[in-house]
């Protein structure tokens, strides 16, 4: 390829990445399907992108260090403390249910479509991860159960690193075979992957660790600095361990996230914005070399092994793994039902897949199409089906009635309280950690961090959630709170409170109109108005009308001390008031107000 096609090709990648990202957004589907189909297309299917022939020889290095660099983000995100938080349920999942999918996986695998062992045996490890790139989406589509959605976000969580790290063992396992002459020597060399892999990788994460506890490195440098580890960790054990390296950032990042005194939020951030590059371009590269002739030699007994996966290893995952739990049968079987397999399986699969194959084993490169058969027809069945079921099973909340504050502060803590009071699901979010240790003390669900994140993408729970309250005092922050979920709940469902200054800026300093919220209470409150009514005696209170103390009657006794902030009808759908709201409340309706202490006091 001349220079000039290959600028164009680069670019092109770059286009196609971000309109197959941005129809993930729109039509809240995990971008994996819209990436390996357009890699799919432009290489197998139209022919317009041949990889090996753009890139030679850089190909597969490329892709080497992309794939660590995907791992190492993915172990950033496990934190052992939280090992203990996440439920005994979740904690089966990623321990004896991840066995049982792996045996079953492999077991099916080697007998139906005459894969030997060793080869069945890490595909089994490379497809009984989830991941939370594929989950999220899919649970915002679904919007099941809070207990089943927080199952299903904790094990995708979870099991990411835990799979990677369980796959990088069982190739290293199948090389030291390969290159010894027996049992011992194979040992032997399988020993030293684990121990130089783990050498390397602890001394990494320490080391790095140390610099950014002692501030031997200024902030900004932070990202460079663990961008220039972890492709020198990689590179450096490699050399002294052939295939070692991969083991040695998952754990490098295990060991920096759990460093005491350590803040990775940042290093977190910036590798999170990276692996979305590098997994888009990645996807389409390697879907591009997918022979799918190859795929299709596999013959029907690929929709076999899909079922087994989906109906038999899920399911006695699932039976094993919720055994004595609190969760109803139909719980456990929508819980059986959703899987899908996302980026470390095709990441890891395309990479392992050429290193086995040069190393003479037989039928290595089958991995890789047999693995993106298994993403695509997990994600594009289970997306198809996953909402009916749940309706079906009576598992599925209502249209999203909860609301996301942002803040959480006082102010944002009253009103939470309140709506939560009301039955209604809150979430509140900031990046104070005492707000958010305050929230946690009233018995307030929390996020801690910037809900515009990429992290918040990932993790942000927004099952049963559909209304955005912005409550935080940093304007420029509920503006882009604003921003970011607009399309999510649409401008009729967000809200905030008024801007004392807003009124007084001239117009190159003053919000447009599009991205302002609907003001919340009968009379315009701006959150200095909050805060200080609250801090002078008021509070937030809820009356239910009766026959005999109609809404005159409550007019009346309040007068116009009363502020009113939210109405929950005879139907339990909850409505916040604003100043344009005209309502007109009957028995059964409950009022909730704020209301100062003379008027409570009459």
């Amino acid at each position: 390829m001349s220079e000039q096609q290959i600028l164009l090709a680069i670019g092109g990648i770059g286009a196609a990445a971000l309109l197959c990202q941005w129809l993930a957004w729109r039509l809240k589907l995990p971008a994996i399907l819209f990436l390996l189909l357009t890699g799919i297309l432009v290489g197998p299917g139209l022919h317009l992108l041949d990889p090996q022939e753009m890139f030679g020889p850089l190909l597969m290095p490329l892709v080497s260090l992309s794939v660590a660099l995907i791992l190492f983000e993915g172990s950033l995100t496990l934190h052992l403390s939280e090992w203990r938080e996440i439920g005994s349920v979740v904690r089966r999942l990623v321990t004896i249910g991840a066995l049982v999918t792996w045996v079953v996986i492999a077991v099916a695998t080697h007998w139906l479509l005459g894969f030997d062992w060793k080869l069945a045996i890490l595909f089994g490890s490379l497809t009984l991860v989830t991941g939370p790139t594929v989950i999220v989406p899919m649970l915002r589509v679904v919007r099941p159960k809070a207990s089943i959605a927080n199952i299903l976000r904790w094990e995708g969580i979870v099991i990411d690193p835990i799979g990677a790290l369980l796959a990088v063992v069982v190739y290293s396992f199948i090389i030291a075979s390969a290159e010894g002459h027996g049992v011992k020597e194979s040992l032997l060399t399988f020993g030293g992957v684990i121990l130089c892999g783990s050498l390397f990788g602890i001394a990494g994460g320490w080391l790095l660790g140390i610099l950014i506890r002692r501030q031997w490195l200024p902030e900004y440098l932070h990202n460079l600095a663990a961008l220039a580890a972890v492709l020198g960790i990689f590179i450096a054990s490699n050399e002294v361990t052939h295939e070692s390296g991969l083991l040695a950032v998952t754990l490098m990042g295990m060991w920096l996230a759990n460093m005491k005194g350590v803040d990775v939020r940042h290093i977190l951030h910036f590798k999170e914005n990276l692996s979305v590059l590098l997994i888009s371009g990645l996807f389409i590269l390697l879907a591009a070399r997918l022979d799918l002739n190859a795929m299709i030699g596999l013959g029907p007994l690929v929709l076999i092994l899909l079922l087994v996966i989906q109906l038999i290893a899920r399911p006695l995952n699932m039976l094993i793994c919720t055994a004595g739990s609190t969760l109803t049968w139909r719980e456990r079987a929508l819980l059986a039902w959703i899987a899908p397999r996302g980026i470390v399986a095709a990441a890891v699969s395309a990479i392992f897949a050429i290193r086995l194959d040069e190393a003479g084993h037989e039928g290595a490169l089958l991995l890789v199409p047999l693995t993106f058969a298994v993403i695509i027809g997990t994600v594009v069945l289970q997306s198809a089906t996953a909402r009916p079921l749940a309706r079906m099973l009576n598992v599925a909340e209502p249209a999203p009635s909860g609301y996301l504050i942002i803040g959480a502060n006082g102010p944002a803590r009253a009103l939470g309280k309140a709506l939560q009071n009301l039955d209604s699901r809150v979430l509140l979010t900031d990046s104070s950690w005492e707000n958010i240790r305050a929230a946690r003390m009233e018995g307030l669900p929390t996020y801690f961090g910037n809900p515009a994140s990429q992290h918040a993408d990932a993790h942000l729970d927004l099952v049963g959630i559909g209304h955005l309250l912005a409550l935080s005092p940093s304007g420029e922050m509920n503006t882009l709170a604003l921003m970011r979920f607009r399309h999510e709940f649409g401008h009729q469902r967000m809200f905030g409170l008024a801007s004392g200054q807003e009124s007084r800026r001239s117009d190159k300093h003053r919000t447009s109109l599009e991205h302002r919220s609907n003001q919340v209470g009968s009379e315009a409150l701006t959150y200095a108005k909050l805060a200080s009514q609250l801090s002078q005696g008021s509070e937030i209170y809820s009356t239910t009308l009766t026959d005999g103390f109609g809404w005159d009657d409550y007019r009346a006794l309040h007068g116009d001390r009363a502020t009113l902030l939210f109405v929950r009808d005879v139907s339990g759908w909850v409505h916040i008031v604003t100043p344009e709201n005209t309502i007109n409340p009957g028995p059964g309706w409950t009022l909730v107000a704020l209301i100062q202490p003379e008027a409570k006091a009459a």
